[in-house]
């Protein structure tokens, strides 16, 4: 049901700063900001051969990242993204399962224009787990 890695996100305190020293440090491609205001964010993607990270950062009030970084002043992991055919059939078989879908268990669009999902850190040994369909 699961499949690829799509990206790891990483909370940062300041995105372009952050961007910047993946791009000039470790040689990697790095995209444009993104707003997007229905997750309370502004990401940026950098690409790997294998797969993405995601540089996220608080956009608007009430932000869920803001109050990560105010328990993680210097940022880190937020969670991790993997890929599924189809979100609605996995959100079915997450729940008979025991996961919790975060939300009203209605997918949003995400970052990538695709259905998106987040099932809660505890079911998943504190990871927050986001699940893009593909």
């Amino acid at each position: 049901m699961i499949g690829k890695l799509n990206h790891i996100a990483i909370a940062v305190p300041n995105l372009l700063e952050a961007a910047e020293k993946y791009k000039n440090t470790l040689g990697v491609k790095v995209g444009k900001p993104i707003d997007q205001p229905e997750h309370g964010v502004t990401v940026i993607f950098i690409e790997l051969p294998n797969t993405k990270i995601e540089l996220i950062f608080p956009f608007g009030e009430n932000s869920p990242i803001e109050k990560f970084l105010d328990k993680n002043p210097a940022g880190g992991i937020h969670h991790v993204c993997f890929e599924v055919e189809d979100i609605y059939y996995a959100a079915e078989k997450l729940e008979l399962e025991g996961a919790r879908i975060l939300g009203n268990k209605e997918p949003k669009i995400g970052a990538h224009g695709k259905p998106v999902l987040f099932l809660h850190p505890k079911d998943f040994n504190g990871t927050l787990i986001e699940l893009e369909e593909v």
